[in-house]
């Protein structure tokens, strides 16, 4: 039984499942698809594979390998942070962002949450304890960490001197990069359910685009973290309440001028980045990132079904139905290919021109959590018990 992403805790105790059933009933049970026969094309090589501590389990989490100048930034949940060289996957350093207790108690988990992002000569990642860390790229020892306003559970986003953290209460901080000292806090609005996981900030022209658990996406002012519009792009409707979540939990996009955003139960859209109105907008939902590449959007929805449309319009191309409910990862653009991981362990391979299946590769019996990383010429993805790959074409 494969956790997806779950709902706020406190609230209503459900989860999204896959494999079992959500309620009662057989009606109720949704299958996961099974594994498609693919002929490959090529065969992708796997580099190298190291243990990054424990990883993430059956948690929900966003944890995912960073990459720059030739090393590879890795965590765990417990709060192991790895840096590796991007050739061999051979250790630079290591570092425990877990709570010593004293000699004869277990440290207390520093509960890694919020992806890994590395900008200049630091590193960030923010905890479920509500903890922001900056660490030196060259040690990794701690330049300085941030209380902030709730759970960090998406990547920080690192833009205009600013290290921006969108928290699990509905909170959009921006943080000074080289301090940590918190310039200004945004209330964003919460429902009184949501899926659990926040949207991370696209960035552009002094501004912010970030989607809300309310089923809007806002446009903030990063200077000085005022909100200049709104958007409503998910509207609550249903007989359920999951039938009713409008979570923007996906990061938006931002070309030439549009952004582009995604609501689970709700709509892709197009909207004039100045100000926020529809340029046009599709029926179609997802928690999952998505692409926008050379005038194409690539994204996996709701049932895990991968779709491709065109970004003028949102006109579907194709669509790749027989990975259905298998808990897809996020869509990478990767040596002209569509990669997605999934929940069994598999990388699938798909081309892009018509959605059909060119590699399909088994890599890791745990299972894959997040999207894989495109490093130069090499792709890197983290399985949920700690292992990272370095996987070539």
């Amino acid at each position: 039984m494969e956790l997806r992403k779950y709902l706020l805790p406190g609230l209503i105790s459900v989860t999204l499942l896959s494999g079992c059933s959500l309620f009662s009933g057989e009606e109720d049970v949704v299958k996961m698809a099974p594994l498609p026969k693919v002929e490959n094309q090529f065969d992708p090589q796997e580099v190298w594979s190291t243990s990054v501590g424990d990883g993430t389990g059956d948690f929900y989490s966003n944890l995912h390998p960073a990459w720059q100048d030739g090393t590879v930034y890795a965590a765990d949940r417990f709060g192991i942070v790895k840096a590796l060289d991007a050739g061999d996957g051979s250790q630079k350093w290591k570092v425990n962002l877990s709570t010593d207790n004293g000699f004869f108690s277990k440290n207390t988990p520093a509960l890694l949450s919020g992806g890994v992002t590395a900008a200049g000569e630091h590193i960030y990642i923010g905890s479920e304890r509500a903890l922001v860390y900056a660490l030196n790229s060259a040690d990794g020892s701690v330049a300085w960490q941030t209380k902030v306003a709730g759970e960090a559970l998406s990547r920080p986003v690192v833009s205009d001197g600013l290290v921006l953290i969108h928290t699990s209460n509905g909170m959009l901080q921006g943080l000074d990069q080289s301090s940590g000292v918190v310039k200004w806090t945004v209330n964003l609005d919460m429902p009184a359910l949501s899926l659990r996981g926040e949207s991370a900030p696209a960035t552009a022209f002094g501004g912010a685009i970030v989607g809300g658990d309310n089923g809007r996406v806002s446009a903030v002012i990063l200077n000085q973290g005022q909100i200049i519009w709104q958007q409503r792009i998910s509207q609550p409707s249903g007989a359920t309440e999951i039938d009713r979540l409008s979570d923007v939990d996906t990061t938006p996009v931002i070309v030439n001028g549009v952004v582009y955003a995604l609501a689970y139960n709700g709509n892709l859209t197009a909207l004039d980045l100045r100000s926020g109105q529809f340029l046009w907008k599709r029926e179609i939902g997802s928690v999952k990132d998505f692409i926008v590449d050379a005038g194409r959007i690539y994204l996996v929805d709701q049932d895990d079904r991968i779709v491709a449309l065109n970004a003028d319009g949102g006109v579907a191309i194709w669509r790749q139905s027989d990975l259905l409910h298998r808990n897809l990862t996020s869509p990478v653009l990767y040596n002209g290919y569509i990669v997605v991981g999934d929940s069994e362990g598999y990388l699938h391979w798909l081309n892009t021109d018509d959605g059909r299946f060119v590699a399909q590769q088994k890599v890791d019996g745990s299972g894959f959590q997040t999207e894989p990383v495109v490093a130069s010429d090499k792709l890197l993805i983290q399985a949920k018990n700690g292992e990272v790959y370095s996987i070539k074409r």
